[in-house]
Order: structure tokens, then C-alpha cells, then sequence
């Protein structure tokens, strides 16, 4: 990146002094850990998630997703490990350790933005696989963390609800009225998050940028062609979440969404077979 676009010591204190970012669960660093090395302990791995009944229930309904199904259906933790694999475990252990740390803010509005982040991740992860060069893995990771400050603002500003339905009623982009009435951006605050998750930089990054105006312009010194491909990913997938529901959408403008498509390439039959494969898990994209 570069300096102008960095944040400078004051707006990174700033942030620190006016948001809780949770800190990386030990969880979270010994999957990440396991995964760095040659020969993985997967039997490790899957003691730790079955002594979390809502980390086994994601690992489970992950491997019989459309991503991973066979003709058999799975109801054993150890058994959905051996199909998910490593990277896929991560992104597990991950999303499900995220989603505990999503506290303090209503029940039911957090039920709702945790379905839809899950099901942007899904789609941006399908996407990813019918691309070169873009790690499933990695597209789902970036697409559940890109908006994970958000529920992390909304329960630091008791406004902040009252911000997004502004967004909507004036059909703004959620980023333009952040700026205007609080100190930080969930872009921002979600790229600290990651970054003291130890996420791969490139993910950090991505998040840092998925909101600006020229993202699909910058130079690769700025940001690289492996971080707009995954902001593609994650564009499309809104999008179409956002076109099922005939929202119109204050995440992802006309313009990034087509950015996106000719970034990645992507036909009308290729996006047609991932609103089918998304149905198979009773959506309605």
C-alpha cells in the first residue's frame, strides 16, 4: 500500500480508543498453526471443535453444503474433516470463533447479518472455484470478515442503527454515511480485526479497500491483483444476495458490481448455476 493510504499512528490510536476489536481466540491460532505445517494433527483439530457444539454443527453443515456434498450425507466431526480438509477447517474455525465474539448487540439483528455474511461467503467461495488463481479458502475468509466491524460498531454507537436505515431510505452506500457521522469506518476497523487475528495480509488488505471508489483502478504497488480478485468474489456474491431480495443494495453500486464481473469474467450461465447450487440450502438466490 501506499503511505497516503496508510493510517497514520493518531487515526490507529484513535480507532483502539473507540472500538473493542476482540482479540484472536486460542482456538483460531492453533488451527492456523496446524495448517502452516507439513503434516498436520487433524485428530487435534477435530477434539478441539467437538468440545464446541456450534463449531461442530458448522463444520458438519459445511461438508454436506453444494461446496463439498457427495451422495452421502455426514453427521460425524471427524468424518466431515477428512472431505473439508485443512484450509476448509481453518475457515470453520474461524467463522465460528467470530461468530462468538459478535456480542453485546440484539440477538435477532445479529441472527440476520450472521446468515447473510455466511451466505455472501458461500457464494463468494463458489465464485472462487470457477476462477484461476483464487483459493476458495481464501475468498471465504475475506467475504465473512470484509463486514465483520460492523456489528463491533454498532454495539460501540448506540447510532448506528439509525445510520443504516438512513443509508437505505437515501439509497447511500453504508461507507458514506459511516464517514460522516463516526470516527472510523467498518473497512478500518475490520482490517485491525484481521490483522490481529493474523489473517494473510493479503486478506487484511482487501478489507481495508473493498469500499474505495477506484479499487478496480489502483496500481498493484497500492493494492495487489490477488486482493481485487477476492473483493470481486465478494462483490458479485452481495450483489446477487441483494438482487434475490430486490434490496437495492448500499454495499456493492452498479459500478463495482459490473467492475467485478469484468474483473472475474463471469457469464450469466455461471452465475445462474451458483443461484442453483445456493438453493440446494434453501435460499432463494
Amino acid at each position: 500500500m501506499t503511505n497516503s493510504r496508510e493510517l497514520s499512528p493518531d487515526e490507529l490510536k484513535q480507532v483502539f480508543t473507540q472500538i473493542d476489536i476482540p482479540t484472536c481466540p486460542t482456538i483460531v491460532n492453533m488451527a492456523m498453526t496446524e495448517a502452516q505445517k507439513e503434516a498436520p494433527d487433524i485428530r487435534k483439530l477435530c477434539a478441539a471443535i467437538e468440545k464446541d457444539v456450534g463449531m461442530s454443527a458448522l463444520t458438519i453443515k459445511l461438508a454436506n453444503s453444494p461446496l463439498f456434498r457427495t451422495s452421502q450425507p455426514i453427521s460425524m466431526v471427524s468424518v466431515a474433516l477428512a472431505r473439508l480438509g485443512i484450509r476448509n477447517v481453518v475457515c470453520i474455525v474461524i467463522a465460528a470463533a467470530l461468530r462468538t465474539c459478535m456480542t453485546g448487540v440484539d440477538a435477532k439483528w445479529l441472527e440476520t447479518y450472521w446468515n447473510n455474511a455466511s451466505l455472501v461467503a458461500t457464494a463468494a467461495s463458489m465464485i472462487a472455484k470457477k476462477q484461476h488463481g483464487i483459493a476458495p479458502d481464501v475468498a471465504y475468509t475475506f467475504a465473512l470478515f470484509h463486514d465483520a466491524a460492523i456489528p463491533l460498531l454498532r454495539k460501540r454507537f448506540d447510532n448506528y442503527c439509525e445510520v443504516i436505515s438512513s443509508a437505505y431510505k437515501n439509497q447511500r452506500e453504508l461507507i458514506e454515511v459511516e464517514e460522516e457521522f463516526f470516527p472510523c469506518t467498518h473497512p478500518i476497523v475490520g482490517s485491525l480485526l484481521s490483522r490481529n487475528w493474523g489473517l494473510p495480509s493479503i486478506i487484511g488488505q482487501a478489507i481495508r479497500f473493498h469500499h474505495e471508489a477506484d479499487v478496480y483502478n489502483l496500481p498493484e504497488s497500492t493494492l495487489s491483483s490477488e486482493a481485487v480478485s477476492l473483493i470481486a468474489t465478494t462483490h458479485v456474491a452481495e450483489r446477487l444476495l441483494a438482487l434475490s431480495s430486490d434490496d437495492l443494495s448500499i454495499e456493492v453500486g452498479d459500478y463495482h458490481y459490473e467492475s467485478a464481473m469484468n474483473h472475474l469474467g463471469i457469464s450469466a450461465e455461471e452465475l445462474d448455476d451458483i443461484r442453483e447450487a445456493l438453493a440446494d440450502e434453501g435460499t432463494h438466490i
